[in-house]
């Protein structure tokens, strides 16, 4: 029997880009002026090469010889030991990314198809990330219907809730009952140094009364996922109630999806509890008539990952697909890429090269290459 191929090394390559104008994230108090991404480079002793990105990996090489030697196709073994290096450092899913992709390109599949091979199209909906003026926000939204959008997710203010409420109605009033809305509270975590006392439920819930006549679709991160009394307190206010995007572990996850706290569950593949567990949690959600539909917000590299779970496991009703343009465009998401991420008529058509399906920007990796 021939030797299974394994993991041979491991590279992370860094790189970063100017933001002029800033991106002024509605989650983040500071500005950003520039953006980073990690390539994280997985070869084998066979020649095969995988490539994932999304969180920073900041203090990884600590732990790759972990990896190193061991089978590429031993995935449930790389999940449960990056499972136990998350309770000590870092956020490492990236890796499990590049493994995929390695995987896929090693037997000649996307990974989507690994996955389950549910669809090959996935609708959309643009996600801002910036708080806009009213008008500005529902004539960008018009846009978005001539692009092909039929969806659109909107941040609030959480120091402003009737300014979000004037954007709301303006948006609605300007795109039709055709569309759906979505709005984002950011409430269930903080960045670093950011004390800023939260929204309490009862003026959460007073917002959601007021946002009856608008018909959105969801509501998500109205509050810490720890306070189940208050999103207790949010059912049946109209929205679907959505959020996890950070959750950390798998068994939060799968409590999250057993206790039915949230309707839409929104863990993003390269920043939380990673790839492999949520097909488990597709199938947890199913039966109840939920949904698994991940957060994207890192890069090209990490929207990929995410779309290909998604279309493998039939997630949905969209994908996430950042873009707020002029400070938030797909140029500036995708930099890492050799070609952007592209729509088509608000869809996202699923890569058919094997793996993830892409290829870095070469003038940032010029060490990269594409293997089969």
């Amino acid at each position: 029997m021939d030797r299974p191929d394994r993991i041979r090394e491991i590279t992370l390559d860094r790189r970063e880009i100017t933001l002029d104008p800033p991106f002024v994230a509605n989650w983040d108090p500071t500005p950003r002026t520039t953006f980073e991404a990690t390539l994280v480079t997985v070869r084998t002793e066979q020649g095969i090469t995988g490539y994932g990105s999304g969180d920073t990996m900041v203090g990884f090489e600590a732990y790759q010889d972990l990896f190193i030697g061991q089978p590429l196709m031993a995935m449930d073994r790389h999940v449960r030991a990056l499972e136990t290096i998350t309770f000590h450092a870092g956020r490492y899913w990236p890796l499990e990314a590049a493994l995929w992709d390695a995987i896929g390109k090693s037997l000649d599949v996307t990974v989507a198809e690994l996955f389950g091979g549910h669809t090959d199209s996935l609708p959309l909906y643009a996600s801002t990330g910036a708080v806009a003026d009213p008008q500005e926000r529902a004539q960008m939204c018009v846009g978005l219907q001539e692009e092909g959008f039929s969806a659109v997710k909107l941040r609030i203010n959480e120091r402003d809730l009737a300014g979000g409420l004037r954007t709301i109605e303006a948006v609605r009033s300007a795109v039709g009952e055709d569309f759906e809305i979505m709005v984002d509270l950011n409430q269930s975590w903080r960045m670093p140094g950011d004390t800023r006392r939260g929204l309490d439920a009862v003026d959460v819930a007073d917002f959601l009364d007021r946002c009856q006549d608008y018909r959105l679709f969801w509501i998500e991160e109205p509050l810490p996922l720890e306070d189940a009394t208050g999103l207790a307190l949010l059912r049946g206010r109209g929205p679907r109630l959505a959020g996890g995007e950070m959750v950390r572990t798998w068994p939060e996850l799968a409590r999250l999806a057993h206790e039915g706290v949230l309707d839409i569950l929104q863990p993003d593949v390269v920043l939380a509890a990673g790839m492999l567990r949520m097909r488990a949690l597709a199938d947890l959600l199913r039966p109840a008539g939920r949904h698994f539909t991940p957060h994207t917000w890192s890069n090209g590299i990490g929207l990929l990952a995410n779309a290909h779970v998604a279309a493998g496991v039939g997630a949905g009703p969209f994908l996430e697909f950042p873009y707020d343009p002029p400070t938030w465009t797909i140029e500036r998401r995708d930099f890492v890429l050799a070609e952007p991420v592209a729509t088509r008529n608000g869809c996202l058509q699923i890569p058919r090269r094997p793996g993830l399906g892409f290829a870095p920007n070469p003038d940032l990796f010029p060490r990269t290459t594409e293997s089969s």
